[in-house]
This record gives structure tokens, sequence and C-alpha cells, in this order.
């Protein structure tokens, strides 16, 4: 069973004002600071898993098709290792298109052969693909989490079998992950939260709606709890809105909601596709940029725009390629005798003062 000890600091990651998680593990952050490009940048990663990768050759990056049954890539040369990165994202996902790339990349970095697969909130899918890395004798596994403990036996399997496996973007703490690379979603929630009361944004009594793609995901679980952390004490109440995961019908149901509930006096997005669709949504109901405060995630080119168009106050970016590169990184570090039992918390929130830090890195 892989040691879940956390190592002596990594100087090169770590970054000051971490707090620890649990007895086991340390939170590891790379950017957590509301308008800031303090922490690493994405060339700063890269150095650092270019420092790591220093013993091995570089590979050429070749295309597949994953066992697990879906869309991916295998990158990395064969035979110095094997590691699998699933993720439940859609193909046209943003966040896992880019992250996607970041695990491609770090095949490269490394020189190891990296199978990924996305598969589109398809969870027996993503069972197989997980129970087939099991299977091949994986040298690592990194998987998302798509609803809380639907892995946790799986995990278990993999750790049972000497196979470390590491989560990202949404996490799994009880169960026998090593790591985590990712937004802390609950705390996502709560700096949504905080900046509309600490802006004078919201006011007690207040209603917010929180539109998302899928309610009772965990992500919208989590972003939510964070939410109404910071609101219950300002008697501001929330509204979860399931607009679905299609563009065209999210956007229409959008819209008839704003229609029809004329009291929303702000917008939290609890998902990129939601918030790509804030401007469409409040220009069908006549408003103008600036009159109903929004902020939410900003992982997309459209909700850049948002912002420096005026329409999106804030939006938090979990730096995608991050939650792809980094969790091959350590489990690659595990493989050749080091430790990596830390987690590393990948968000920050930008405006329209900071944007172009962040837009350069969208599609």
């Amino acid at each position: 069973m892989i040691s879940r000890r956390r190592s002596a600091p990594l100087s090169a990651l770590q970054k000051v004002g971490s707090s620890p998680r649990n007895t086991k593990l340390r939170r590891t952050t790379v950017m957590n600071e509301p308008e800031s490009t303090g922490g690493l940048s994405r060339r700063g990663i890269l150095g650092i898993a270019g420092g790591v990768a220093a013993s091995f050759g570089l590979a050429a990056c070749t295309r597949g098709k994953d066992s697990g049954g879906g869309s991916g890539s295998t990158s990395g040369a064969q035979g110095s290792g094997t590691y699998y990165w699933i993720s439940h994202g859609a193909p046209n996902d943003q966040v896992h298109v880019i992250a996607n790339k970041g695990a491609t990349r770090a095949g490269k970095d490394l020189g190891v052969t990296v199978r990924t697969s996305l598969h589109n909130n398809d969870i027996p899918s993503h069972q197989q693909a997980i129970q087939s890395a099991i299977a091949a004798k994986a040298t690592g596994i990194a998987t998302s989490i798509p609803q809380a403990k639907v892995f946790n036996d799986l995990i278990k399997q993999a750790t049972d079998a000497g196979i470390p496996v590491v989560t990202f973007n949404q996490d799994e703490p009880d169960s026998e992950r090593v790591a985590y690379v990712g937004a802390d979603l609950k705390n996502a929630g709560a700096v949504w939260a905080h900046y509309l009361v600490d802006n004078n944004l919201v006011k007690p009594g207040d209603k917010v709606w929180l539109p998302v793609e899928v309610a009772g995901a965990s992500y919208q679980v989590l972003e939510t709890e964070g939410a109404k952390s910071v609101f219950a004490e300002k008697n501001i109440s929330v509204d979860v809105f399931q607009a679905g995961g299609d563009p065209a019908a999210s956007l229409t149901a959008m819209r008839n909601y704003l229609t029809a509930h004329r009291d929303v006096n702000a917008i939290i997005g609890l998902g990129d596709s939601v918030m790509g669709n804030v401007p469409q949504a409040l220009q069908g109901v006549g408003a103008t940029p600036g009159k109903i405060p929004v902020v939410g995630w900003g992982n997309n080119k459209a909700t850049a725009e948002a912002v420096k168009a005026g329409w999106v106050n804030a939006a938090l970016w979990q730096f995608p390629d991050t939650q792809g590169y980094m969790p091959i990184v350590i489990l690659n570090m595990l493989h050749n005798g080091l430790a990596g039992g830390y987690d590393i918390t990948s968000q920050a929130l930008y405006t329209k003062k900071n944007v172009a830090n962040f837009e350069r890195f969208v599609q």
C-alpha cells in the first residue's frame, strides 16, 4: 500500500501561507489569492517538472485510443512507466480539453507514457477506464471525481494493487488517493460570496441566483455549501437552478428564469458553461453590463471577454493545464522513490484589472 505520509517540504512547489488539511495531508497552494498573479506560473510549473524529468529522454507524442472507452490520447516513450489520466469531462469542455493537453505535455516532458481519456460524464465508462488501468498494471492513475464516493472502491483496489491514485479537478478526500490537484470547490463558493459581500454588491435580504449545468453534482453541492457559509450571516438566500449542459438549451432556460424572476440581485455561475451564457441571458431580459453583479468560473474565452466587457465582475481560474500536468509529475515522482502526499490547490480570482494574465491561456 502506498504511504500517504507527507514528504519534507518541496520549496519549489510550496507557497507561503498554505494551511494543514488534516493529519495526513498538507495542502500545497499554487495560487489562491484574489486578483493576484503570485504563486507558480505555468512556466514555473513546467520548469519544476522539467527538473524532475532531467534524467529522462524527451519523447515524441503519438495519438491513440484509450481502452477505457472515452476519447483520448497517448504520449511519451514506451517502457518508462505508463500512467492513465482519466477525466469525466466532455470533449468540448475547455477545462478538460486544456487539462488533457497538460497531461499529454507531461508525458512528453517526462519521457513516460500517458494515456488520457475523456468520458463525457458517463460514470460507467469512467469506471471501466479505471478498471482497465488497474488490470493493465498501470504505473499510476490520475482521475477526476464526477460524484462523491463513486470511485472509492476502485481507488482502494488500485492502492491494494500497488498503484497510486491522484485525483484532480474534483477531489475525494475520504478515499485512499495520495494527492489532489485542483480547485478547492467549497472555498471557491466562499470566495465568490465574499467578493459580492465585501464589495457591497449584495445586502441582507437579497437573493443570489446560482445557475449550474447539473444540480446535485459534487461541484454544485460543494460550491453552494461554500457560498451559503458566507451568506448565512447576512441573511442572503440562494436559488440553485439546473440549466443543463447543452449550450443552446441552457441559454434558453437561463433567459426564461431571469424573465420570470425579476428579483435576482446577483448571480454566481457554478460552472463554465452557464458562465459563458451569462451576457446573452442578461441581454435577453434587457439588462446592461454591471446592472446585476456576476461572479463564477472563468476558464473559457467567453467569460474572459465578459469580464473585459463588464458583464462579469470577477471570475475564478482553476489552472486546467496544472490539473493535467501535475498529477503525472506526482505519480512519476512516486514511481522514482520520492514522496507525494500533498495537495496542490490551483485557483485564482481575476477581474478586469488582471484578466490579461489569464485570457491568454483560454481557447
